[in-house]
């Protein structure tokens, strides 16, 4: 998904005088107090965190409370989206003025109605409604369906609300999307290889530590031997 990003950043963390003993759970603690909440400095709200202090030797404040600032590498997960970028949700709520879906299980989206293709009509059931292409009847959207939309405006204080729409080429029901649009389904080809991969490569790396690991044992335990002789 375009909206989320890696990024590394140098921090200093400040810390209690009463956590001085471990700095590093500390560290994490505060960090932790930043997730799902959008912060300027990130440009984005901060989804996973992995830190390291760099020196447990930081800067005593002046104060009250003499807080010490710890230097920190961090690397950071963001979700981050923009106007034009794409993203992809799920519908909670929709009716004949919109469409309402959550991002990620978390971040809620909005598409009103001038921002719903004209090829969508409304049709009204007894238990909610859907949207079905004119052209296609296959082409559903519906409460539950997964979607994908372009971000027409992100609204920052509102924890990056995002207005969509469906406007677009390459938008609308991904089920639909992933059959009958070539784009959208060299994507999914393409993001499903990268994901094997990636895969492939970490079980590698275990089963490489693995086997290093069992030689230094059995090299370890023919020291021993010898030695007992």
């Amino acid at each position: 998904m375009d909206a989320l990003r890696e990024a590394e950043a140098k921090l200093t963390v400040y810390v209690h005088p009463s956590n001085a003993a471990d700095v590093r759970r500390a560290v994490a603690r505060q960090l932790s107090s930043l997730l799902f909440s959008y912060k300027d400095r990130f440009d984005g709200v901060l989804l996973a965190h992995e830190a390291t202090v760099e020196s447990e030797q930081g800067k005593i404040l002046n104060g009250l409370v003499p807080y010490f600032g710890v230097p920190v590498h961090a690397n950071l997960l963001l979700y981050s989206p923009k106007p034009d970028m794409m993203l992809e949700g799920k519908v909670e709520m929709l009716g004949k003025e919109s469409i309402h879906a959550i991002v990620l299980g978390v971040f809620s989206a909005a598409i009103m109605s001038d921002d719903i293709h004209e090829k969508f009509k409304f049709k009204r059931k007894k238990y909610g409604g859907k949207f079905a292409s004119r052209s296609d009847k296959q082409h559903v959207i519906k409460k539950g369906s997964m979607i994908r939309f372009s971000v027409k405006r992100v609204d920052a204080e509102m924890n990056c609300h995002v207005t969509g729409s469906l406007i677009p080429p390459h938008t609308g029901s991904m089920l639909w999307l992933s059959v009958h649009d070539d784009e959208y389904a060299l994507e999914i080809n393409s993001r499903k290889r990268s994901r094997d991969i990636k895969i492939k490569t970490e079980q590698h790396e275990q089963d490489h530590s693995a086997k290093s690991s069992g030689r230094k044992h059995k090299s370890k335990s023919r020291k021993r031997s010898f030695e007992e002789r």
